[in-house]
């Protein structure tokens, strides 16, 4: 399974605002904020082996894959899908809800960009 189509999938993600929680206040174990300006807000994520988040989302974001990793993302219809990464890879995600898991045996490790707003002028 190529690489794009882990952020392929969180890209066909849709739903409803009232759902949208922020990552790192749902699961600050996974996520934790590295810097953040009015401009992106860039993550530091962590899975160890089978850790499992809580359903959240994310605006659209640039991804930087710090390790290799199997990832098993879930809808909020249910469904859900696997995808691989490969560390160094550098992927575009546009952004929407999921529950993501490491389904792979190693600790998994990206740093996502995430895009604000153009500030106000």
């Amino acid at each position: 399974m190529k690489p794009v189509l882990w952020m392929a999938t969180l890209g066909l993600l849709s739903a409803a605002p009232a759902y949208a929680q922020d990552a790192v206040k749902v699961d600050p174990k996974h996520y934790k904020v590295e810097l953040e300006n009015d401009q992106v807000r860039v993550l530091r994520i962590h899975y160890g082996p089978g850790e499992k988040s809580v359903m959240h989302s994310h605006p659209a974001s640039v991804a930087v894959f710090l390790t290799d990793g199997k990832v098993k993302f879930t809808t909020p219809d249910g469904k859900s899908k696997e995808a691989a990464a490969k560390a160094g890879e550098v992927q575009w995600e546009a952004g929407g809800l999921h529950l993501p898991e490491n389904a792979g045996t190693k600790p998994f490790e990206l740093i996502l960009v995430e895009l604000k707003s153009a500030p106000a002028k």
